[in-house]
């Protein structure tokens, strides 16, 4: 195995800074206003960060209290709280909108060969209703909590005394952000596409973005109606899913999964976009099998709609219903494993740069394989009866969201910080942290595999003592990958002020968005760029661009 590494000179220090769409103008309101798709994206990152940190203390703070059985910390009611703001900032104010909402806005009017996104005051407002939402759900925190769990499940999120209204309208309202980046990516995707970029020479990480894109505008309004629905309920009592009122709960499930799991593809298939990019690059190698992971994207976004029902095999419906459920989920894993199939390949006999974004992609693939064995385990009928409501799902459920989600987003961020921002981390802080976040997440989840899978249920605020040493164990983990992020984020935001110049094209990539200086300029292109090879096409790389440093 070879290995290939860009090469570094030392910046010429001399001349004037280049304008770019970070110094073009500055002050707050060049910033809160501005309709510039990268720094909507820089503003997003900001936030989904924010988000995803407070999540991660809700998580801390749950496995401190988990530590003894009889629990260390909470009360059982302020427990269920600190579990709830756990799931519901991580899912819905990080997982959902941190690929799209920071890295989509960054990249894809580049990939494409844009000035913008198609439009950009409706890029704005969804940024913002993203930060009203935020807001919202904190304020909920403020009007007394809500401990219903993320998924907000009828008939308790009827009956209890919580601030359920409240986190309801927050939702509905990052669900009006979701639906409005979606329209923005397709509507740019199918008309600001730059001469020559048919639709088999986009990168992959669009055609992710764009079969997200067409999730979110068609699965969220679901959601949407459904925290209405509860709202409804609570204040006028109309008897949709109250069973005191003749309504059924059950049906409540049903609305919600059918969002949902559509939502888990809103999560991952722009992680699976960002493999796809990253393990070309820095394999030196054309993506094994193109076309398939496209079509794969697609078909996984179709099939996401008819597979709701794996979550209510306990819930009393028909033997034929979990049937066709349970068959349709084994499906799903064929277009998955194109994909991860596809992704091994290209790495295979590839110049491989171990740097800190591919160690972040071959950790992806290692969690995310796990985390798809195991749903498979799950979509099984007489194994899911025993494991459903249990910690094994936990585990699964994190080794998808936040093991393979969560490490593709690092992976995505380390690879385009350069482009972002003209300055380079200090790489071996970045694999040191990578290193600390894969064990400690590992030694996190494994334990809540077997506890799972040995009968110990999921959300309880205490447990009987057969099961401490696998919480100890959860517990240490999560402290430790709590560590590698706080490490990540230092370097991450010590390069933006003692950095060292990135190079143009810091990693060799031939996508559109490596033709563009470094930073990139307000108007992404100085000339309209024209796609005249194959996307992947290493033969057409300018080797000068790796020798030159940003300015």
């Amino acid at each position: 195995m070879t290995t290939y590494v860009p090469v570094e000179e030392t910046p010429n220090e001399t001349g004037s800074e280049r304008k770019n769409y970070l110094n073009w103008t500055s002050g707050f309101w060049s910033w809160a206003a501005t309709l510039d798709h990268k720094r909507i994206g820089i503003m997003y990152l900001v936030g989904v960060t924010i988000a995803f940190l407070s999540g991660g203390l809700f998580a801390l703070l749950v496995r401190l209290h988990l530590w003894k059985p009889e629990g260390a910390l909470f009360e059982n009611a302020d427990y269920n709280q600190i579990f709830t703001l756990h799931g519901a900032f991580m899912v819905f104010l990080f997982v959902i909108p941190a690929i799209p909402g920071s890295l989509g806005n960054m990249v894809l009017p580049l990939m494409v060969g844009a000035k913008d996104v198609a439009l950009p005051r409706l890029n704005l407002m969804s940024f913002y209703l993203w930060l009203t939402g935020a807001l919202l759900a904190t304020l909920a925190i403020v009007l007394g909590g809500f401990d219903t769990g993320w998924t907000f499940y009828a008939p308790y999120s009827i009956y209890t005394d919580q601030a359920v209204v409240t986190i309801g309208l927050a939702v509905f309202i990052l669900g009006f952000s979701s639906i409005l980046t979606g329209l923005n990516f397709i509507v740019t995707v199918h008309k600001l596409r730059a001469p020559g970029m048919s639709w088999f020479r986009m990168p992959l990480f669009v055609w992710a973005l764009y079969s997200t894109s067409l999730l979110q505008v068609l699965a969220t309004p679901v959601l949407g109606i459904t925290v209405l629905l509860v709202a409804f309920e609570r204040l006028y009592g109309i008897g949709i899913f109250d069973p005191r009122l003749g309504g059924d709960p059950v049906l409540f499930e049903h609305f919600f999964w059918f969002y949902s799991h559509p939502a888990v593809y809103i999560m991952v298939l722009p992680a699976f976009g960002i493999i796809s990019e990253l393990v070309s690059v820095h394999s030196r190698k054309p993506l094994f099998g193109y076309k398939l992971i496209a079509f794969s994207s697609l078909a996984i976004a179709v099939i996401s709609f008819l597979v709701w029902g794996h979550h209510m095999f306990t819930s009393g419906q028909s033997t034929y219903a979990m049937f066709a459920f349970s068959f349709l989920t084994f499906f799903v894993a064929i277009p998955t494993a194109i994909k991860e199939f596809s992704w091994v390949a290209t790495i295979w006999k590839g110049s491989i740069a171990l740097n800190s974004p591919m160690l972040y992609t071959l950790a992806f693939l290692i969690i995310f394989a796990i985390g798809g064995l195991t749903g498979v385990i799950l979509g099984a009928l007489n194994v899911d009866l025993h494991l459903h409501d249990t910690y094994f799902v936990v585990a699964h459920f994190h080794y998808v969201m936040m093991g393979s989600i969560a490490l593709a987003f690092f992976a995505g961020l380390h690879h385009w910080w350069p482009k972002m921002f003209g300055v380079m981390y200090d790489e071996t802080l970045a694999k040191i942290a990578c290193g600390i976040i894969f064990v400690g997440f590992n030694i996190t989840f494994v334990p809540q595999f077997i506890m799972g899978s040995q009968g110990m249920p999921r959300r309880y605020a205490t447990y009987v003592p057969e099961f401490a040493p696998y919480h100890h164990w959860s517990t240490v983990g999560a402290m430790i990958l709590g560590s590698g992020v706080a490490l990540m984020v230092g370097y991450l935001v010590a390069s933006l002020f003692a950095g060292k110049k990135a190079m143009q094209n810091q990693w060799g990539g031939v996508t559109l968005d490596w033709q563009t200086p470094t930073p990139p300029p307000l108007e992404n292109f100085h000339t309209p760029p024209k796609v005249t090879s194959e996307v992947y096409d290493y033969s057409t790389l300018d080797l000068q661009t790796l020798r030159t440093p940003a300015n």
